[in-house]
């Protein structure tokens, strides 16, 4: 079956980095559009960021764009989302999610098929 597996979360102070890694297994991965969503405690899941399945084409929301970069390695199965600068404003679950290509750049959770479980980012201040 299909597993998105993330890691590389943790407690950080702001101003630094962090690099997230989600590995994927059970899905032909290069077909996949890879994004990765938030979620802050009693807030609504968000949208952070997404890449195509061939790895040329990101789409980043306005409150990362120019801290945060998405890319994937398709021969490993992997997409990294690397954080600078961060924030206490950063802290949440960061999940990692797969959709098939349609609809690009979609910023929308319904449209992600699958999902990691999560992994902690601590931003302090």
């Amino acid at each position: 079956q299909v597993q998105l597996v993330e890691s590389g979360g943790g407690l950080v102070q702001a101003g630094g980095s962090l690099r997230l890694s989600c590995a994927a297994s059970g899905l032909a991965f290069s077909s996949f559009d890879m994004g990765w969503f938030r979620q802050a405690a009693g807030k609504e899941r968000e949208f952070v960021t997404t890449i195509r399945g061939s790895g040329g084409i990101t789409y980043y929301a306005d409150s990362v764009k120019g801290r945060f970069t998405i890319s994937r390695d398709n021969a490993k199965n992997t997409v990294y989302l690397q954080m600078n600068s961060l924030k206490p404003e950063d802290t949440a679950v960061y999940y990692c999610a797969a959709k098939v290509g349609y609809m690009p750049g979609s910023t929308v959770p319904g449209n992600y098929k699958y999902w990691g479980q999560g992994t902690q980012v601590t931003v302090s201040s």
